[in-house]
């Protein structure tokens, strides 16, 4: 892998973990159209490891006085709303992870194939833009409840196949249950943060110290701050039909070269 494989890449990774549009898919996708061979274990930790950091910056205050609640509730037994954000986010992230963790290995052996990949990437695009466009905004981020949260976290599971898309499969979920386009993009992102430290702890000893890791980590990190800035001020007017329509348009190109070059 080169310098220049490394920055692409990390741009790539940047746009694609926080957008819903799939950084699995993306990541399968551009080195093999491009003959680049397949991407190391180790970078892929780096590349996911940056757009972690991006999210632990970016809603550093957030995470402080999620923890701070944590405490009140569960050490001095004191209601408070961070603490029972914190509470759902952790039971949210239970079921999505440990189904991930089983279906892990079968997704790369079976599921990461350009074909199967294109069809993800249509078949969430079309689900994504229907769902969005009928569901209601009435829930703010802060009155999010147990069960919409467990319902959102439960289908972090799905993202195991590659172009379902961790955030488009949440953001989906959390649009038809009612919840603001903003706030399914904020509790996504939060929400996210454990599972991804999980994946990378479990994957840590796969990772190497290299010029490539660091830059891999450095690019993810400054487009993830970016990226999530740019989509939480963009869904306070606008909807997902764009990014739907680009999965859709994507996934139709991927399927047709796939198929020609089979």
């Amino acid at each position: 892998m080169t310098l220049v494989h490394a920055i692409i890449l990390g741009i790539v990774q940047g746009l694609t973990e926080l957008l819903p549009i799939s950084s699995s898919a993306h990541l399968t996708l551009i080195p093999w159209a491009f003959h680049w061979g397949d991407i190391p274990d180790s970078f892929d930790v780096a590349l996911h490891f940056g757009t972690l950091l991006a999210i632990g910056i970016f809603f550093f205050k957030d995470w402080i006085n999620l923890l701070k609640g944590g405490y009140k509730k569960f050490i001095k037994k004191e209601d408070n709303p961070e603490g029972k954000m914190l509470l759902y986010i952790i039971i949210a992230t239970l079921p999505g992870g440990i189904i991930g963790v089983i279906l892990e290995k079968y997704a790369q052996e079976v599921l990461s194939k350009p074909i199967i990949i294109a069809i993800a990437l249509i078949v969430m695009g079309i689900v994504l833009y229907v769902i969005d466009k009928i569901s209601k905004s009435k829930t703010e981020y802060k009155d999010i409840s147990l069960k919409q949260g467990l319902l959102i976290g439960t289908s972090q599971a799905l993202a195991f196949i590659p172009g379902v898309s961790r955030s488009g499969i949440t953001m989906t979920i959390a649009r038809a249950l009612g919840i603001k386009r903003e706030s399914a993009a904020r509790f996504s992102f939060m929400l996210s943060a454990p599972i991804v430290l999980g994946a990378c702890i479990l994957t840590f000893s796969k990772f190497e110290f290299s010029r490539n890791a660091i830059i891999g980590i450095l690019v993810s990190f400054i487009v993830g701050i970016v990226v999530i800035k740019f989509l939480l001020e963009y869904l306070k007017r606008g909807s997902f039909k764009v990014f739907a329509i680009y999965r859709i348009i994507i996934g139709i190109i991927v399927l047709i070269c796939a198929l020609i070059w089979h």
